[in-house]
């Protein structure tokens, strides 16, 4: 008997299952939205958020205005944001904030509005302009909302943004760094970069990389520049070096900074031999 009932079960559970879809089939083609407003809500509850969105899609221009509709288009944007459709989870949470903007759903609403633009943006590498969109509703949701539940969960979201933002920043002048090796007067656009990001960006974990990068910048520029300029540039790459020091005493940097700051002192010297021969 056990063995027949285990036999049995599988084939049950199909058979419910073809049901199932018969009758989403069946509501899915009729005309009545009562049906759909009625599986829309059991497929939501259930987590079934897929089939919950595509019955939602049918019915929410229908429920404009009446009792239903905040619920529904709540609803219809939170399936598109539980199934990763954070491109339309983000208009549709939009779409709702602008149409209930006294409903009790309505910080819910941009919370998940700003994390489906979160969600959207890339890694810093690429082009910035999803995480532009994410920081402006997140921190308008941080200054609307200090008090809310989710604050928390959008200021942790805000910085790890802010931080891709910067990275993408100093990459750049970086890589300026990097091709004015080959090209000296590319440094100068190297120095300008880094110090852009140093004044733009005062709380940065990125602020002493891009000090040392500067005296990397600094010192290159000065060692390959002409005679008229270089006691100028070199005495530059050594405020750049006490600069790095000063804020950072215990520097990751150190062993590297003090191996310019050796080249600097080196032909620095030879200025202060000159002048002294010549008094």
């Amino acid at each position: 008997m056990f063995l027949k009932m285990r036999s049995i079960l599988p084939l049950l559970a199909v058979f419910f299952v073809l049901m199932s879809c018969s009758e989403y089939q069946k509501v899915l083609k009729t005309e009545d939205i009562k049906p759909k407003y009625d599986m829309a809500e059991k497929f939501y509850e259930e987590g079934d958020y897929k089939r919950a969105k595509r019955l939602y899609e049918q019915i929410a221009p229908k429920y404009v205005g009446k009792p239903q509709g905040e619920r529904v288009m709540f609803f219809f944007a939170d399936c598109y944001f539980k199934t990763g459709d954070y491109y339309l989870a983000g208009y549709q949470f939009e779409r709702f904030i602008k149409s209930y903007p006294r409903s009790d759903k309505i910080q819910e609403a941009g919370f998940l509005g700003a994390k489906s633009y979160y969600e959207l943006s890339p890694r810093y590498s690429l082009d910035q302009t999803d995480t532009d969109k994410a920081l402006a509703k997140l921190q308008t949701f941080i200054n609307t909302y200090p008090e809310s539940e989710y604050f928390e969960e959008a200021n942790t979201m805000a910085k790890e943004l802010t931080t891709k933002k910067e990275k993408k920043q100093l990459e750049i002048a970086k890589q300026f760094n990097k091709l004015g090796k080959f090209n000296y007067p590319i440094l100068i656009s190297a120095i300008t970069a880094l110090d852009n990001f140093i004044t733009d960006n005062p709380g940065s974990v990125y602020r002493e990389e891009a000090y040392y990068y500067k005296i990397e910048a600094t010192t290159t520029l000065a060692l390959n520049s002409t005679e008229n300029r270089r006691q100028e540039r070199l005495e530059e790459a050594l405020d750049s070096y006490n600069t790095l020091l000063r804020y950072f005493p215990e520097s990751q940097f150190k062993k590297e900074a003090d191996d310019l700051h050796d080249k600097i002192q080196k032909e620095l010297s030879a200025y202060n031999t000159v002048a002294s021969t010549t008094k």
